[in-house]
């Protein structure tokens, strides 16, 4: 799919520019614009380019691993991600302190990683739901061993040169590494 990057830096708040707001009043990333269509939700962009590019296709066509990679994702969206982003980080920190801040990101993420360990422990093949990648693709930033299941999904997807190329670190507005 040919696509513009359009980078957004949230640590410099381009998130608040009049432009961007215009687009995305939530202020938040990712957002996909096509044509009239604007999307500022990552699930909502999968399920939309998984409707109008079905091949290879982002979610399984069976209906159980369908709804395994919902919950799955909604788990990353809604009890993971939202609780350790950027806003919330910088709320935290300007009630609490930096070791508190961290206990509370960390404690978000692992009940997250217990409830997605759970969920896919008796379904998950080399990937998340089965032997293909779908969108229940994990990024990991806390030690993954206490998941077995998500840590073997990570060593299989960590080899694959399509998510090394979506590390942030590898993205064209990605900071300069810092010796």
């Amino acid at each position: 799919i040919e696509y513009e990057y359009i980078a957004v830096n949230l640590l410099k708040g381009d998130q608040f520019n009049p432009d961007f707001q215009k687009i995305n009043p939530m202020g938040t990333v990712p957002v996909l614009v096509d044509g009239d269509v604007v999307i500022s939700d990552s699930f909502a962009i999968i399920m939309y380019l998984d409707e109008k590019y079905p091949e290879p296709p982002l979610l399984p066509h069976d209906l159980h691993k369908r709804v395994l990679n919902y919950q799955a994702t909604s788990i990353i969206s809604s009890g993971i991600q939202p609780l350790q982003n950027l806003a919330v980080i910088r709320y935290i920190e300007e009630k609490t302190n930096a070791e508190e801040k961290i206990a509370w990101v960390n404690n978000a993420i692992r009940k997250g990683y217990t409830a997605l360990e759970k969920l896919l422990v008796n379904c998950a093949g080399k990937y998340a739901t089965a032997t293909q990648i779908h969108a229940a693709v994990i990024k990991f930033q806390i030690d993954v061993e206490p998941y077995p299941t998500l840590a073997k999904c990570y060593e299989s997807y960590k080899n694959l040169h399509v998510f090394e190329d979506a590390l942030p670190a590898k993205q064209l507005d990605a900071p300069a590494p810092s010796n």
